[in-house]
């Protein structure tokens, strides 16, 4: 009998690693196979069929015909050059930047390129600190940025398609194991 596969996508920045373990230290009936996914692409994905549910970063064009669950909130920070004055602090404010040269973002998978500018001391690059993890190079640091607004991470997938498989998921990601209850 063939097993059947719930696709989960994961945006950059997202490490779906534990619950993969989780999943399968559950001994599941189902098959998870984890698909990144780019930030640019996350309800193209999801509204074409290409993942059957998907970590994802809010705002997104969110639609009714989804099901939206709000699981953590993701720091910003700031990003620059080893050498830069504004890295030997531990944290930063947007007081700290006025002056500064920002890099702009062009578009929302763009974050490993302005972590090279930044590196290049051609400024600061705001991000999620997750996205300035998963891009850190030797010759850039990041920085909390300590007053702006954190994004947020979702799981999120379409209503018509609910069902047991992505609940026993949902689940998963709420820390739930198979002895408890909803």
């Amino acid at each position: 009998m063939d097993r059947p596969t719930l696709r989960v996508g994961f945006v950059p920045g997202v490490e779906p690693d534990r619950f993969l373990r989780r999943w399968k230290s559950g001994r599941r009936a189902a098959w998870l196979e984890l698909t990144p996914v780019p930030w640019s692409r996350q309800t193209e994905a999801i509204g074409a069929g290409e993942v059957d549910m998907a970590f994802v970063r809010l705002p997104m064009a969110t639609r009714e015909e989804l099901h939206v669950v709000a699981l953590w909130e993701e720091r910003p920070a700031v990003v620059v050059g080893d050498e830069h004055l504004l890295s030997v602090a531990e944290e930063l404010t947007e007081a700290d930047l006025a002056g500064e040269t920002e890099i702009p973002a062009r578009h929302l998978d763009d974050a490993k390129e302005r972590v090279e500018l930044a590196a290049n001391g051609m400024g600061y690059a705001r991000m999620p600190l997750s996205l300035a993890r998963l891009h850190h190079r030797k010759d850039a640091v990041h920085r909390p940025l300590a007053d702006a607004d954190p994004t947020r991470i979702a799981l999120v997938w379409p209503r018509e398609a609910d069902d047991e498989l992505r609940q026993e998921f949902v689940g998963v990601v709420r820390g739930r194991t198979a002895r408890s209850g909803r």
